[in-house]
């Protein structure tokens, strides 16, 4: 059974979003999807400022909306923990997911795709 694990905020499910759960889904083919929400003090170590939604309440909101996915805390300082978890058949990062950092590629166990963009001059979180 294949397993997919995702990253990311998740600050919102817009398109965009919507659309990496469905490449997911369709990958994963029957098997199982996964993803880790980043804590809310990473998100503002990375990005510089707070997530809108707390990190609870972006897990919910995954939860609620895909219910087949299993839905993970990130790990607050190590961010390749989740991923000896899971131990994933492949990791999906978004059009213009950066690596936390300290991470590079060759640290993950298993092939890494990078899903191109689903209208990211209107779909991007950063201009939502």
């Amino acid at each position: 059974m294949t397993r997919i694990l995702l990253f990311g905020t998740f600050d919102g499910l817009h398109p965009g979003h919507r659309f990496v759960f469905a490449q997911a889904l369709e990958r994963a083919a029957g098997g199982e999807v996964y993803v880790v929400v980043a804590r809310d003090a990473n998100v503002q170590r990375i990005k510089g400022r707070p997530p809108r939604a707390a990190e609870d309440e972006r897990a919910r909101l995954i939860s609620e909306t895909y219910p087949t996915v299993h839905v993970l805390p990130g790990d607050p300082t190590d961010f390749l923990a989740p991923i000896r978890a899971v131990r994933p058949d492949r990791i999906l990062l978004g059009y213009d997911q950066q690596l936390p950092p300290g991470v590079a590629m060759s640290d993950f166990p298993c092939p890494v795709d990078r899903l191109p963009a689903f209208k990211p001059e209107t779909w991007k979180s950063s201009k939502l």
